[in-house]
């Protein structure tokens, strides 16, 4: 009974923040459009805004996926993935989400959707090559913890509004010049960012950060780290795989690009090193008070 209304506590209070971003997005929109066109167009600016919000609600999961380069895998390419989730969400009274994975070597995770029937999990490469079944059932059931605290509404919506925002720096890796910068590299690290895109991101990156804080809150990985133990079972195993992930994020750092910077808050971890504008973007709370508590939620004494 306490854990319902938990639940419907930190539900509504994401849905107030996601609110809050929404109206402050549309307030921007309609004070550009009164500055261009007066009242005809802070109504254009209005519908524009309200179509942004609909499309990033029916689109958000997608783009995030896309930013990472997921690709969704069957049960044959990934049998102990898919039974570990499915037991999982069986635990969790969930429905089994969508599974993807991403060819990032870093080893990180998140879930997008808009609820739990249209929930998908996304593991990269690295965390499936780096943690063993126990830290990586840690990880699923953190995941799975977000899906059923419906922290991934707001996260997700936000995930594309920022992406959308952040647009035009995306556009600017096709100027010439910049038609190498792949997204592969862009997920190993090794594509930094060109000229015409520092600058667009300095003007577009706290906009688009903006929206993220003020829609997603710091304390949810810690509700999502403490469910997720429960869930799986073993807070221990999810402290060392935050360990893992802490250090793999911190050697294999992304390149923070637009789209990339966009939906870095989903992860488990922050997949940029904290400097620069990437600090705006940082909703993760500190991996050693993360472990912390998960090691005194395991018995540890310190």
């Amino acid at each position: 009974m306490r854990g319902d209304r938990r639940r419907a506590g930190a539900l509504a209070g994401a849905a107030a923040r996601l609110a809050g971003a929404v109206v402050l997005l549309a307030a921007g929109f309609t004070a550009i459009g009164v500055a261009v066109a007066g009242g005809l167009g802070a109504v254009v600016a209005v519908l524009a805004a309200g179509a942004l919000v609909a499309a990033a609600y029916v689109y958000g999961d997608r783009m995030a996926l896309s930013a990472m380069a997921a690709r969704p895998v069957s049960e044959v390419e990934h049998p102990d993935l898919y039974r570990m989730v499915r037991e999982l969400s069986k635990a969790g009274r969930l429905p089994v989400p969508r599974l993807y994975v991403s060819p990032a070597g870093q080893p990180n995770s998140f879930a997008v959707g808009t609820g739990p029937r249209s929930a998908a999990i996304c593991c990269t490469d690295g965390l499936l090559a780096e943690l063993d079944e126990a830290e990586l059932r840690g990880v699923l059931g953190h995941e799975l913890a977000h899906v059923s605290g419906r922290d991934i509404l707001a996260s997700t919506v936000a995930a594309a509004l920022a992406t959308v925002i952040t647009f035009p720096a995306s556009l600017a890796r096709l100027l010439p010049g910049r038609a190498g910068a792949g997204r592969a590299s862009a997920l190993d690290g090794s594509s930094g960012l060109g000229l015409s895109e520092s600058l667009l991101m300095l003007v577009l990156g706290p906009i688009a950060a903006l929206v993220i804080r003020l829609s997603v809150s710091g304390t949810r990985e810690y509700r999502a780290d403490a469910a997720g133990a429960q869930l799986a079972g073993d807070p221990a195993a999810l402290a060392r795989a935050l360990r893992t992930i802490d250090a793999g994020t911190e050697e294999l750092a992304l390149a923070p690009d637009g789209r990339l910077t966009s939906v870095g808050h989903l992860m488990i971890a922050c997949p940029f090193r904290p400097e620069g504008f990437t600090r705006l973007f940082l909703t993760q709370p500190p991996a050693g008070e993360r472990v912390r508590r998960l090691e005194a939620l395991a018995g540890y004494r310190r």
